[in-house]
């Protein structure tokens, strides 16, 4: 079974905690502070293997941690940072987070971070100054990223086969391919895409069997939104057309429940190259066949090639697959149609982190200040440690928190809520 959708939820490594600590040697005196670092936390990566076809790997486990970094040391002695979590998909798979962030997966060795691991703490060495000389705290390492991710492959084919249930598109792979898809004679034989190598003297092509569609397909009936997803990647579709249709139906009304559902589902799937195939000719004689490719070929226009097939008789197949060669040129071949071109050098810009902050006063008369640049300098620190308080006060004035509290009306005796812990603040 191929499993092309996967839920997965991922963090990344927290950093390590500073390292509170003081040098000491035998006739050493005041050897002073020599807390190290901690280590950076390892990311959450994604990656691209041309080696994988599926999203099996995910079927069981769904819950990935990064390493975290290590704690530092005496000494100067920093941690080491937690090492990076690649995970691999195949090519053509979308990576979706809830917050709206989308990555398109389609080259080998394409890599893209999806959790960041949190930054290291400061040892106490770091916050030594001339007038103070042996600082007693160190910061805490931040948490790192979290998030969920919902992975949708897309398989990646140059030619796709689309038709009714039981139009004859299992049949025409196996006989282009060297496919084994399953084949009989009742509806969505085809429950998931089916790849094949198509090979015409050194030439190579993808060929996929895409499952059958029905009316309403592009509304999720029948396979629905499953089948439709792995049209998208196609660079041609192959419209497989039965020539004589059991149940007696249409042929044209056919074609068009085909086209229509396509073309709902997405426009740019109506502008794509189009073959039509008109399968399993071994079923009505050759005079009704060429009539129906003359009336068929008239109907659609010169732009769309129409041949006579049958996967019985090996009828129109060679014919089929020139075609297919020669509408697709080598240069092109397995590449995305709307694929950016590679540039030579390129600056990734990312906005920086939300370093602001807020005055507000409740109904409760409690000023609240609120920012995330203010909830991570809290995290940083012991806040049962004085001196780390004393440190975060005198980082507050630094930023304009107190100033803006005076401004609000803040006094002396006032109540202060900052990152969710109340404070006895000196103005």
């Amino acid at each position: 079974m191929l499993f092309d959708k996967a839920r997965i939820h991922v963090r990344a490594g927290a950093g390590g905690d500073g390292a509170m600590s003081f040098r000491r040697e035998a006739h050493v005196p005041r050897g002073g502070p020599d807390g190290g670092d901690g280590g950076h936390g390892g990311d959450v990566a994604i990656e691209c293997d041309a080696a994988l076809r599926d999203l099996q790997s995910f079927r069981r486990r769904t819950r990935f941690r990064a390493v975290s970094g290590g704690a530092g040391g005496g000494s100067l002695r920093h941690g080491a940072s937690g090492a990076p979590l690649v995970l691999a998909v195949p090519p053509g798979t979308q990576v979706r987070s809830d917050d709206g962030d989308m990555h398109d997966l389609v080259r080998p060795g394409q890599r893209v971070i999806v959790a960041r691991g949190g930054s290291g703490g400061r040892g106490n060495k770091r916050f030594a100054t001339p007038t103070r000389q042996a600082p007693r705290f160190a910061e805490r390492g931040l948490a790192g990223e979290e998030a969920w991710l919902e992975l949708t492959l897309k398989l990646l084919a140059d030619v796709g086969l689309v038709g009714l249930p039981n139009a004859g598109k299992s049949s025409l792979l196996a006989r282009l391919t060297r496919a084994a898809p399953k084949i009989a004679d009742y509806p969505f034989t085809t429950i998931e895409p089916v790849l094949g190598t198509l090979e015409v003297g050194e030439r190579q092509l993808i060929v996929a069997d895409i499952p059958g569609l029905i009316e309403g397909a592009s509304e999720g009936a029948g396979l629905g939104h499953d089948f439709l997803a792995h049209v998208e990647r196609t660079r041609l579709l192959v419209h497989v057309l039965d020539l004589a249709p059991l149940d007696g139906s249409d042929p044209a009304e056919n074609h068009r429940t085909v086209e229509h559902e396509l073309e709902r589902h997405d426009p740019r799937l109506a502008a794509l190259p189009r073959v039509l195939a008109l399968s399993k000719a071994d079923l009505v004689d050759p005079a009704s066949a060429h009539a129906a490719a003359q009336a068929w070929s008239e109907r659609l226009g010169e732009q769309i090639p129409v041949l006579v097939t049958s996967s019985v008789t090996r009828l129109g197949l060679e014919e089929l697959a020139r075609e297919l060669v020669a509408r697709i040129p080598l240069e092109e071949a397995g590449e995305l149609a709307d694929a950016p071109a590679e540039l030579a050098e390129h600056v990734t810009f990312r906005p920086a982190s939300a370093r602001g902050f807020q005055v507000e006063r409740g109904e409760d008369g409690v000023y609240r200040v609120v920012g995330v640049g203010i909830d991570l300098l809290l995290a940083r620190h012991n806040l049962a440690n004085d001196e780390a308080l004393a440190h975060i006060e005198s980082r507050l004035r630094q930023i304009g928190v107190i100033r803006a509290l005076e401004e609000a009306g803040f006094e002396a005796g006032d109540d202060v809520e900052i990152g969710g812990v109340l404070f006895d603040l000196d103005v």
